[in-house]
């Protein structure tokens, strides 16, 4: 019993330090040589795992190997554009000018239902308010709606807004995160002052947000 939970939890840190190094991408934007490496790996630990009498090198050697290679072909499509069209492909126009390209949806194999339904994940729920999609090479949708269908911006309506930067979680159950600290442009000392400020002790804090114009919000543990 305890050889298997040692195995399985090494196999565990393995896999998680395996798809670190590959990257941080969602499942969902994975390019298929990515999508294709994650799934044998997985494969390959449940074997070990399950059977304990294989060596558990049997398992760690080929998902490295894996890994290595899946970094080295990242490496290849960021140097040789033709390699990665090769292996990735190339983003295809399925909507042009308004218009439906039948053809390509054909051979991409894309049901009118199935283009629908992205569409309307995206917030567009009719075809005549497309000017332009583009099916992208992981499998989602790039969608550029007419002109009178988009929403207008700042510089359409020539109005000016402050620029308050990004907002982020800075303490996080009365602990200080200092990525976010470093996000915001503030730091520690500044944070406590406001808490004192505030009447309010670091260990009470269930969540603080704060943005680099200063403005910040503070929610209390509940008690």
């Amino acid at each position: 019993m305890y050889i298997t939970i040692i195995r399985t939890v090494l196999l565990y840190v393995l896999i998680v330090f395996a798809v670190r190094i590959m990257g941080k991408r969602q499942l969902s934007e994975l390019q298929p040589s990515e999508l294709v490496v994650t799934l044998i790996i997985a494969d390959i630990a449940s074997i070990p795992m399950e059977d304990n009498s294989r060596p558990l090198l049997s398992g760690m050697i080929p998902m490295l190997i894996l890994v290595a290679l899946e970094i080295i072909v990242s490496v290849l499509m960021m140097k040789i554009p033709k390699f990665r069209k090769v292996v990735c492909g190339s983003p295809v126009m399925i909507i042009e000018d308004g218009r439906l390209l039948q053809k390509e949806m054909k051979r991409l194999r894309i049901t009118t239902e199935d283009l629908c339904v992205q569409l309307r994940q995206q917030g567009v729920f009719s075809l005549d308010d497309v000017e332009y999609c583009i099916a992208e090479t992981n499998g989602n949708l790039s969608v550029l709606q007419k002109p009178n269908k988009r929403n207008p911006t700042a510089q359409d309506l020539d109005i000016t807004i402050e620029d308050t930067g990004i907002e982020t979680v800075i303490i996080n159950d009365g602990e200080f995160l200092n990525n976010s600290l470093r996000l915001s442009k503030t730091n520690t000392k500044e944070i406590k002052k406001i808490l004192k400020r505030e009447n309010t002790e670091l260990k009470d804090v269930f969540i603080m947000t704060y943005n680099q114009a200063g403005d910040y919000k503070i929610i209390k543990k509940d008690i």
